[in-house]
């Protein structure tokens, strides 16, 4: 707009056209050549995957599971009188199998050979049982079939019985890391005793809990897999809870992959800086001047032809 301006201008003071023309050529060269490019200087990025991230790497998009999986023990209109109880069936390989009672999420277990087992508590009265299968990516494929069973609490004057769940079904960490897993505490009366078998083989970790709420609880894998995970809490009524969960040590990515205490991240900071690129105007320099010399011969040229047919030069 400013460059279109000032050519008028030039016309207003009647330079001569083909001067005004390579003026203009020169000015809108420059403006175009004379570029501010941005640049910015990024701080190394951290390797990943990262403890507390979740990792992708190479995945493709794909559909969700289309077969789910079939709860075949226990029967629907069983009746249980103690807890755990041993929820099995089949499931399609490589899914992730998680189990609810009365829509609350109670465990899970990878399936690996086709068929699942998933220690669980129950609640006091009617539960209905419902298994979901989850890919890598976190789709949800169909729902299992429902069987409903029931729990016979004979404790006299019994309270709300303690319960556990999470919010994740299945974490990892690379071997070595801490892995750290956020467990929500309800019901019963503090305080209550934490126990953690974390399915390698080392002795259940043990610690004590005062309140209901949610707790962390920390392991470090030695070795790479993956791991069935039995967490018991026991209120001080001598009602217990039980929670399997799938832990993965240097899994594959797609899982989520999480550690207790997380690294400060540096993220990387990008700070704008201008850089003028003259480069372009130097192999613009002589097409300009050549683009003059043109335009001053056609210039002549044109004023020949008007003196020879006896017009007014200007």
């Amino acid at each position: 707009m400013v460059l279109t301006l000032y050519c008028n201008k030039m016309k207003k003071y009647r330079l001569k056209p083909g001067f005004a023309t390579v003026v203009c050529l020169i000015l809108a060269v420059l403006a175009v050549t004379v570029v501010t490019q941005s640049v910015f200087a990024a701080a190394p990025l951290p390797q990943n995957p990262q403890n507390g991230s979740v990792g992708l790497q190479g995945t493709i998009s794909a559909p969700p599971p289309t077969t789910g999986a079939t709860i075949s023990l226990p029967r629907g209109g069983q009746s249980f009188t103690a807890v755990p109880i041993d929820v099995s069936g089949i499931c399609p390989k490589g899914l992730l199998v998680k189990l609810f009672k009365n829509n609350v999420f109670s465990g899970s277990q990878q399936c690996d050979s086709g068929s699942f087992s998933i220690k669980t508590d129950l609640f006091t009265g009617t539960n209905e049982l419902l298994a979901k299968v989850y890919d890598s990516l976190d789709q949800p494929g169909p729902d299992s079939n429902t069987v409903i069973v029931s729990f016979n609490d004979n404790r006299q004057g019994a309270g709300a019985r303690v319960t556990l769940t999470s919010d994740y079904a299945k974490r990892g960490a690379n071997p070595g890391d801490s892995l750290g897993w956020p467990i929500i505490l309800s019901g019963g009366e503090g305080p209550y005793a934490i126990s953690t078998d974390w399915g390698d083989g080392k002795a259940p970790d043990l610690k004590s809990q005062q309140f209901p709420g949610t707790f962390n609880t920390q392991h470090v894998y030695d070795n790479p897999g993956v791991y069935n995970i039995v967490i018991k809490a026991t209120d001080k009524n001598g009602t217990s809870a039980f929670l399997q969960l799938v832990g993965i040590a240097n899994g594959a990515l797609g899982q989520d992959v999480a550690a207790a205490s997380k690294k400060d991240d540096t993220s990387a900071t990008q700070t704008p800086k201008a850089r003028i690129v003259w480069q372009p105007a130097a192999f613009s320099i002589p097409f300009i001047f050549s683009t003059f010399w043109l335009g001053k011969r056609y210039e002549l040229r044109m004023l020949r032809k008007k003196i020879e047919r006896g017009d007014r030069p200007f």
